[in-house]
């Protein structure tokens, strides 16, 4: 066992023992890793926030002490993985599943990605939910001068996570025809549309709209993906153009991007929404669903008033969880319906695509 810690950018040092990349004792040399240090309080599905776009450059924490369970199954991914770090209180080494192809500590070497375990997690939360999103590194010896991890910024995330290439997935019985722009794309989006009867194709976020309007879809689907939404100039530009003209659909960043499009706003949340127990209210109704959700900013509702509805809001903090743009053929929400490890809560919303599909042609 190789001794590691985790620092963060107030000074604050936090002592494990290394696991994944950069844990063998033999290795020469040693594997920091700076990132942005954020909790999510899932108790299942850590294969799919490992392999979720929408983490990029990011030190994930799990809240739930056990992690490792039932080791490493690729068929569960998501995409590819894009944490800086992985931090855990208690480290499965013998994974008991029938699926388990390998342990997170032999995935994580495998990709590069180092981890640290034996944490307390609890006093990390907590320093967290108190002082805001911070930096931190993790490392085998305490460094002198924390310039370097308070310097640290998440950049130039959606391009760093997407591929300049088009994709294509048939449905087994198709139906409509959906074009999804991929500015982080989890794979269950896909599957989700494809299993409704839509054939797919995925585009890269430099994707122009005159490309998307003479492609002949019923459809436009903006994805999940990281960073700072404003920071997606060209991307939001192009929504724009897309406005009115096709029923659009908007997931976490795509809601993000779709408000920036109609002149609306986000902001920075102190510690953000992560995990899959996310309470968010119908505004106009009684009922509360139980979500999954990846995010660390948020549209600012009163920004889009007299353009858009808001449909949703987060039970906990208030903050918008969906909106509606009846006039311009298109709605969002900031939380996760296709989330694969659930709550599945709210897969309705993909059917409300669909309808909005079919009224378009109507």
């Amino acid at each position: 066992m190789k001794k590691g810690y985790l620092v963060l950018q107030n000074g604050q040092v936090f002592e494990g023992i290394r696991f994944g990349a950069g844990s063998d004792e033999t290795s020469s040399g040693q594997m920091d890793s700076i990132g942005e240090l954020v909790f999510t309080t899932g108790m299942v599905g850590y294969l799919e926030t490992l392999t979720d776009p929408s983490y990029y450059g990011q030190i994930v924490m799990q809240t739930f002490p056990q992690i490792g369970n039932y080791g490493v199954i690729s068929e569960d991914f998501e995409g590819d993985s894009a944490v800086r770090g992985y931090v855990v209180r208690q480290l499965c080494e013998t994974p008991s599943n029938f699926r388990c192809e390998k342990t997170l500590d032999a995935y994580l070497k495998e990709i590069g990605i180092p981890g640290l375990y034996g944490v307390d997690t609890r006093e990390l939360t907590r320093i967290i939910r108190e002082n805001g999103t911070m930096n931190a590194i993790i490392c085998d010896e305490v460094p002198s001068d924390l310039t370097a991890v308070q310097a640290y910024r998440v950049a130039n995330a959606v391009r760093s996570v997407t591929k300049e290439e088009i994709l294509t997935y048939q449905a087994e019985h198709p139906v409509y025809k959906v074009a999804l722009i991929d500015y982080g794309a989890k794979q269950n989006i896909i599957r989700e549309l494809c299993r409704r009867g839509c054939d797919l194709t995925v585009y890269p976020p430099s994707v122009k709209a005159e490309t998307l309007l003479a492609g002949g879809f019923d459809g436009v689907m903006l994805s999940n993906g990281p960073g700072d939404p404003a920071e997606n100039t060209e991307e939001i530009a192009e929504i724009k153009k897309l406005i009115s003209r096709i029923p659009l659909f908007g997931i976490c960043l795509g809601h993000q991007l779709l408000a920036l499009a109609l002149g609306g706003k986000t902001e920075k949340l102190k510690y953000g929404h992560r995990g899959a127990n996310q309470p968010v209210k119908q505004v106009d109704g009684t009922r509360t669903y139980i979500t999954s959700q990846n995010h660390g900013y948020a549209v600012v509702a009163a920004s889009l008033a007299g353009i858009g509805k808001e449909i949703f809001v987060n039970a906990n903090d208030g903050t918008c969880e969906g909106m509606s743009y009846e006039d311009q053929k298109a709605f969002s929400v900031q939380f996760h319906p296709e989330a694969c490890a659930g709550p599945h809560d709210t897969s309705f919303l993909f059917d409300r695509f669909i309808m909005l599909m079919e009224e378009h042609h109507a």
